[in-house]
């Protein structure tokens, strides 16, 4: 739900992103966002940055490089905005997560929230992670995904509808089954969250470590 998607220019969403967010962000996704940002080092890509919510969370040590990737130039500007109230000081990129700025193997850890719901190449994304993380590098992740049994068949029906009020996003995509079978990637965490808050819009929490090797490239 950040600003990838076929055309990266949503000034609506991202206006009203924030606001939307808030009870979500403080009651449901705070505690998983400083989960992902935890005993992070090194160059760190936050992919489909949005408006900067991940920001607070990445520890603002001289050990960690934040660079915050977004192709939407609305999001951009309020990620900056908020760059500026503290500590961190990332680097905001302009750039999609299907073409990343960055040679082989010169990124420590790729960071991931609601972004590979809208990518519109999900297959070119990956192969793009795959190329700029070093071998060991991190893709830590957390999407929404699509539903079980009646909530999945609601999610069905919705897609169409949502894709287009939510800047792109696909509300019935099987993100996590998608990630973790990824042949480049050891999969070391990954957690399904559906109870309470998570009912209707299931979650999936994970991290991924890159293996060696260049035949394992594309």
């Amino acid at each position: 739900m950040s600003g990838e998607s076929h055309d990266p220019e949503h000034p609506l969403f991202a206006r009203v992103y924030d606001p939307v967010m808030a009870l979500p962000e403080r009651f449901l996704l705070a505690d998983h966002r400083a989960h992902l940002a935890e005993g992070l080092s090194g160059l760190v890509l936050d992919i489909g940055s949005g408006t900067g919510a991940m920001f607070p969370h990445y520890p603002a040590t001289p050990e960690v490089t934040v660079h915050a990737v977004e192709p939407d130039p609305h999001m951009r500007r309020q990620a900056a905005e908020r760059a500026d109230r503290l500590p961190l000081d990332p680097a905001v990129v302009d750039a999609g997560v299907e073409d990343l700025p960055y040679p082989e193997n010169s990124v420590d850890a790729a960071v991931a929230v609601f972004v590979f719901c809208t990518v519109p190449e999900f297959g070119a994304a990956l192969d793009e992670l795959a190329r700029v993380l070093r071998p060991g590098g991190e893709l830590r992740f957390l999407e929404h995904v699509r539903g079980r049994g009646r909530v999945g068949s609601v999610h069905d029906a919705l897609a169409p509808a949502w894709y287009h009020a939510a800047g792109g996003c696909n509300l019935n995509r099987e993100t996590g089954a998608v990630l973790a079978a990824d042949e480049r990637f050891d999969l070391f965490e990954y957690t399904r969250f559906e109870s309470g808050l998570s009912g209707l819009l299931p979650l999936v929490r994970g991290r991924l470590e890159r293996r060696g090797g260049a035949a394992l490239l594309g």
